[in-house]
């Protein structure tokens, strides 16, 4: 009976050499087969839509700050002229304007890097076409290689 292994690499020399045992074990080259994926071009979306969220929310330190500069500006504004409802309101909004803005300075610019996977390699898909007999011994072949993940799926 066939089986097919998938294993996923990062792309550096212990694929080449992963490869090479497998070869000498006596599969042929026609049974390997290596398909590197395509990095991401375009940076990630920041804001989220009704269909799609990437669970990174921009005002959560907003809310906090909101909250905190209300009660300092209504604890104040029972000595200032307005009063401590509309102060508070004006601590609120300053609050919340001042966490929206430390958020968006954070996503934009110190994750920056995390964001976008220009320069990175991509990791490559290896797919290997052996015998039943054969897989275990290929399998450990690909894990003393560094492989980041096995997988064996018997084939007709």
């Amino acid at each position: 009976m066939l089986m097919q292994l998938f294993a996923t690499f990062d792309s550096n020399d212990y694929l080449e050499v992963a490869i090479s045992q497998v070869e000498k074990k006596g599969i042929k080259k026609e049974c390997i087969f290596a398909i590197p994926l395509n990095n991401r071009m375009e940076d990630r979306k920041l804001f989220d839509l009704l269909h799609r969220s990437d669970g990174i929310t921009l005002i959560d330190i907003g809310m906090a700050l909101a909250t905190a500069f209300s009660v300092i500006g209504a604890s104040i504004g029972f000595k200032l002229s307005l009063g401590p409802i509309y102060w508070g309101l004006i601590g609120a909004v300053f609050g919340f304007a001042l966490g929206v803005a430390i958020r968006l300075f954070i996503e934009f610019v110190m994750k920056k890097k995390r964001r976008t996977y220009k320069g990175k390699h991509s990791e490559i898909i290896l797919i290997i076409d052996c015998e039943d007999t054969q897989a275990e011994l290929i399998e450990s072949i690909l894990w003393n290689h560094f492989a980041l993940g096995v997988a064996k799926v018997k084939s007709g």
